[in-house]
């Protein structure tokens, strides 16, 4: 495992500085799902939940999560991102989302790609709460990662575990 960026010598917080750093196009794509009972996601899926268009408040929701990342997180750097996507997707008991950030910068897009994931999810949460408290958010994960020295980087499979690994062959 490399060293943890994040703190100095002394062992201090620090924000990293990446001034010197080449900038390049970055890519990240990360992951998340909401379970629920059948009936949250059947009235999500029909478009008819008296709170309105549940999946497209939550795309709006996650954008802008990705945008504030860098407040939102302390050490993380603000960006100028030149893509946000999301895909949702509502299942017989669950909402997937998938979020994809691209920048051309001097640092990765990951931390915007699973905040734009997260937040997506907590807004289905909040819109759905009324009719289902017991929802839940889980499986939150970078699927993947492209450009800086690192270069790429791929989650393994879903197996249903949370565990990840480095590069796929």
């Amino acid at each position: 495992m490399d060293d943890l960026t994040h703190f100095d010598a002394a062992g201090q917080a620090h924000m990293v500085d990446v001034g010197a750093k080449p900038v390049s196009h970055r890519v990240a794509v990360a992951e998340g799902r909401i379970g629920m009972l059948r009936e949250t996601a059947a009235r999500i899926r029909a478009g008819d939940h008296h709170k309105g268009d549940v999946l497209g408040v939550a795309r709006i929701a996650g954008i802008m999560g990705a945008k504030r990342a860098g407040e939102l997180i302390p050490l993380c750097h603000p960006l100028g991102l030149s893509r946000v996507a999301l895909e949702l997707e509502a299942g017989e008991d669950h909402v997937r989302v998938q979020a994809t950030c691209e920048v051309q910068g001097q640092t990765g897009v990951e931390m915007e790609a699973l905040t734009a994931v997260s937040v997506a999810l907590l807004t289905i949460y909040d819109m759905c709460k009324a009719v289902d408290r017991g929802m839940r958010i889980e499986g939150v994960r970078l699927l993947e990662k492209h450009g800086g020295r690192s270069g790429s980087w791929f989650a393994a499979p879903n197996d249903g575990k949370p565990e990840m690994t480095g590069e796929r062959k």
